[in-house]
């Protein structure tokens, strides 16, 4: 079963990441270390995609070479 979208605004918030805010459902967010934002779409209870998942992982491993 896919994580939620607010446990990946949550794991996201917990490395750092701010949260710009967005259009409608769109959430965009910035850290110091990160070269590009990271735009999560969608309701907070709602299932993430594949994509999504991909993406927050990767800006985490991202931050968390930067950070060592």
């Amino acid at each position: 079963m896919p994580p939620k979208i607010r446990e990946l605004i949550k794991r996201l918030k917990q490395a750092g990441f701010i949260d710009r805010g967005g259009k409608g459902s769109h959430r965009n967010f910035t850290h110091p270390c990160c070269q590009l934002p990271i735009t999560i779409s969608g309701g907070a209870g709602d299932d993430a995609k594949l994509y999504q998942v991909r993406q927050v992982q990767a800006a985490l491993e991202e931050v968390k070479h930067e950070t060592k």
